[in-house]
């Protein structure tokens, strides 16, 4: 058998291990560089270019940046294979958005599968078809976006409408190929109110095959990375909501759906 996929190259900004909030169990996040969305409340600003770049952080400048084969990322990803098998958990793909690095995100997923260890991927779904349709051999949970119902405000805060990524996720729901699981990053000012969730809850309960969906409350971890790299912030005096608030949501969008709703996730 072939194993020309392990010498694909692609280019990551960080490899994270022991993660519990990106799919089942413990897991691996391997972030890739670059995204096709400017999302304003970003938490991370580095991921959005392709190109290696520099930023401060501490006082010091670090490099953003560098380019791997699969093999080298399943070194890594080999050592934590006893918590995989005794959590549930695997590789996820995160960024970015993984699928701007199509070849190298299908081959990571690949060399993961190979050696039978679980897959996932964090994406928005922001592609032409084809390129999903050639991961989701590899794939074990699409951790899906959906950050808003209306196209007009998701051009506004995130550079692009949302027409490709409600088709893709019909698509993806429709192949019954992988499991589907929709998050909602909840951001104040973008899509916080009781109407934007359940219309998003309505959405998500429309997917074949999907039970639950994520509220991932917005929090301002990232902000500082802006400065580092010389970026301002948009949304400054944006604050996370309120924990009753999230609660409120979660309420709503159980009402609106047949979904399971957890906060975090």
């Amino acid at each position: 058998m072939t194993t020309d996929y392990l010498q694909t190259k692609g280019r990551i900004f960080d490899i994270q291990r022991y993660s519990i909030h990106d799919g089942t169990g413990i897991r691996t996040i391997c972030f890739l560089k670059g995204c096709v969305l400017r999302c304003k409340w970003c938490c991370n600003p580095e991921s959005q270019e392709y190109r290696i770049q520099e930023m401060k952080v501490r006082g010091k400048t670090k490099i953003i940046g560098r380019d791997v084969t699969v093999a080298e990322v399943m070194e890594t990803v080999e050592k934590d294979r006893p918590y995989y098998h005794r959590s549930g958990g695997g590789l996820t793909l995160s960024g970015g958005e993984s699928l701007c690095q199509p070849e190298f995100a299908r081959d990571l997923l690949h060399g993961a599968k190979a050696i039978g260890i679980n897959t996932a991927m964090e994406s928005m779904g922001c592609a032409k078809w084809e390129v999903i349709e050639a991961i989701l051999p590899f794939l074990d949970h699409y951790l899906m976006d959906i950050k808003h119902m209306d196209s007009g405000k998701h051009k506004r805060f995130t550079g692009k409408g949302n027409e490709l990524m409600l088709e893709n996720a019909r698509k993806i729901a429709s192949s019954g190929r992988t499991g589907l699981g929709i998050r909602v990053p909840v951001i104040p000012t973008f899509n916080d109110t009781t109407e934007e969730i359940r219309a998003i809850a309505r959405f998500a309960d429309s997917l074949p095959g999907v039970e639950e969906i994520y509220l991932l409350p917005y929090h301002r971890l990232g902000q500082d990375k802006y400065e580092g790299l010389g970026r301002v912030y948009e949304m400054p005096d944006i604050l996370p909501p309120e924990a009753e608030h999230m609660e409120l949501l979660k309420r709503e969008a159980e009402k609106s759906s047949g979904l399971r709703c957890h906060i975090g996730g």
